[in-house]
C-alpha cells in the first residue's frame, strides 16, 4: 500500500462518517415531526457503507485472480441512504393535536433518541479513529522525508 493510498482510505472513512453524523442529526432534529411535505410523519434514515472499487464477484476465478488486488487500499463509499421501514412509529393519544387521526392518536416518527445518540457516538469515534490513522500516516511520511534529507 502506498503512502497516499492510506491517506485516501482514511479520508474516505472520515467523509463517510461525517455524512452518517449529518443523517443522525437530521433524524434527531425531526424526532417530533408528525407531518412532512407529503403529509406523513418523518421516517428515520439509515446510511449504509461499502468498499470502494469494483463490484464483488461470486466467480471463484475472478476472486482468485484479484487476490493480489485485495492488498490495494480502496476505501469506503456510501452505498445509500435509506428510510427505515422496519421500525414502527409511536402512536400517542392526543386528540387536541392537529395531526390526530379520527381516534385521537398521533403517529410520531420512528426515531429513538437513545439509538440515535448511540449511533452518533459510534460515528464520532469512527471518525476520530480515521483522523488518528491519517495523522499517523502523515507522521510516518514526514519521518520518511526527514530520513531522506540526512
Amino acid at each position: 500500500m502506498s503512502m497516499f493510498a492510506s491517506f485516501n482510505v482514511n479520508a474516505s472513512g472520515m467523509t463517510a462518517q461525517r455524512l452518517r453524523m449529518d443523517i443522525i442529526s437530521e433524524n434527531v432534529a425531526n424526532a417530533n415531526t408528525t407531518r412532512t411535505e407529503d403529509g406523513s410523519p418523518y421516517v428515520r434514515k439509515i446510511v449504509t457503507f461499502g468498499t470502494k472499487g469494483e463490484a464483488v464477484s461470486n466467480n471463484f476465478h475472478k476472486v482468485l485472480k484479484g487476490a493480489s488486488a485485495s492488498y490495494v487500499s480502496q476505501g469506503v463509499k456510501v452505498n445509500g441512504i435509506y428510510e427505515d421501514q422496519e421500525t414502527e412509529g409511536k402512536m400517542v393519544y392526543d386528540p387536541s393535536h392537529p395531526d390526530a387521526d379520527e381516534n385521537g392518536y398521533v403517529t410520531y416518527p420512528n426515531v429513538n433518541i437513545v439509538t440515535e445518540m448511540t449511533n452518533l457516538i459510534d460515528a464520532s469515534r469512527a471518525y476520530e479513529a480515521n483522523a488518528t490513522a491519517f495523522s499517523a500516516s502523515k507522521s510516518m511520511a514526514l519521518k520518511g522525508l526527514q530520513l531522506t534529507q540526512q
